[in-house]
């Protein structure tokens, strides 16, 4: 067994405490109050010097010198009521660790300790950031990165890590440049005329606008973007009248826009604007579209990325190294992508046993713990490569 990972071992049992005292106590996007406590209270019995940005977050540092490597975990939970019936389940009703940060949080304690053990063979400082607000518009990267987690020292590299419930424990999944889709917020209110079902001729019926509206921006995705290109734009929320012999007055609309290339992004913004007014318009309503935009694409960087996977390969070999399938899903991490050189990779945490697990975001998300260690050697190993 690699060292690191006997010394991950080692540590096993606290990570595991850790992570469940986390999820039992779950907090929303930027409210991340006990969490954050809970972390420096840790950080503070290593002997770690630590400061708060952002609100919640907490970045660490440990070694000396010019030279900087940095690993991020995210600690914010998400709006939904567990349904797992573990002993630890979450003691806030309807907020849940459902996206695994409560395992990314431990496993960066745990790296926290082993770097904190190894300090004085470090050749240069490792920047611990426990980032909150992923979940969350604007995301809690843009703020820290606004607030200088960045500097002082400049990291050459930074790295983080997905929990993985695809995987079987033991595998780490890497791929270079586009791993993740931007992801931007759609909402439409559609303004009609209100009057009775048996009389439509004197109504303006948003209803029929929104079915048009839904049809016409299909076309965005189908006949704008190059076939060869992913792009993804989804209405998933859908709500006007109440009753069923009255046309309403408004109906409200909900979506999702996902790309991988920034320009496109914007031209398909234009035009979700431009088809949401036109259409609107020529049927006798009004629309208003509003577009909140959100993470950018995550984008690896190579040299990164192939730093990160041959450092994997070395801790856990070869054949537990594999292949990442890129997923239109939205990741704050993007945001330090787009700084300085960094790789983002999975891990791992489906049950040997099991053929299948509950997804991301599922109320009956959980992880085999076993795969913790491996997670929080991983991130050190990465470090340790780079500067150690």
């Amino acid at each position: 067994m690699h060292p690191l990972l006997r010394d991950a071992r080692a540590l096993e049992h606290s990570i595991i405490e850790w992570r469940r005292t986390i999820h039992a106590n779950p907090e929303l996007s930027f409210q991340e109050y006990q969490t954050s406590a809970f972390i420096q209270q840790q950080l503070a019995g290593m002997g770690i010097p630590f400061h708060v940005l952002a609100g919640t977050g907490v970045v660490a540092h440990i070694g000396s010198g010019d030279r900087c490597v940095a690993l991020r975990a995210d600690i914010d939970a998400l709006p939904i009521q567990e349904e797992t019936d573990l002993p630890f389940a979450s003691k806030n009703p309807g907020v849940m660790h459902a996206c695994g940060h409560d395992a990314h949080t431990a496993m960066l304690l745990g790296a926290a300790q082993i770097l904190k053990n190894r300090e004085q063979t470090l050749n240069g400082v490792v920047k611990l950031i426990f980032q909150p607000g992923e979940e969350k518009v604007p995301g809690g990267a843009s703020i820290m990165i606004r607030e200088g987690v960045l500097e002082d020292p400049v990291p050459e590299m930074i790295f983080g890590q997905h929990v993985n419930p695809a995987a079987s424990v033991g595998n780490a999944a890497f791929v270079p440049g586009r791993m993740m889709a931007s992801a931007d917020e759609l909402y439409w209110t559609i303004h009609g005329k209100s009057g009775h079902a048996a009389q439509p001729h004197l109504a303006v019926d948003p209803i029929i606008v929104a079915a048009h509206l839904i049809t016409q921006l299909q076309t965005v995705v189908s006949r704008t973007l190059n076939p060869f290109e992913p792009g993804v734009l989804s209405v998933t929320s859908i709500h006007g009248g109440t009753v069923t012999n009255i046309i309403p007055e408004t109906v409200e609309m909900k979506g999702t826009l996902r790309s991988m290339d920034l320009g496109w992004r914007e031209h398909a913004i234009g035009l979700i604007e431009e088809y949401s007014r036109s259409l609107a318009t020529a049927m006798g309503a009004q629309c208003e579209a509003t577009v909140l935009r959100g993470y950018p694409p995550l984008i690896n960087d190579d040299n990164a990325t192939s730093f990160a996977t041959d450092a994997a390969r070395s801790l856990i070999g070869a054949p537990s190294v594999t292949p990442f399938e890129p997923k239109m899903w939205g990741e704050d991490f993007a945001y330090y992508a787009q700084k300085i050189p960094a790789c983002f990779w999975m891990l791992g945490v489906r049950s040997p046993e099991r053929d299948e697990t509950p997804g991301l975001h599922n109320c009956k998300f959980v992880i085999d713990e076993d795969a913790l260690p491996i997670g929080t050697a991983l991130m050190v190993n990465a470090a340790l490569e780079r500067i150690g």
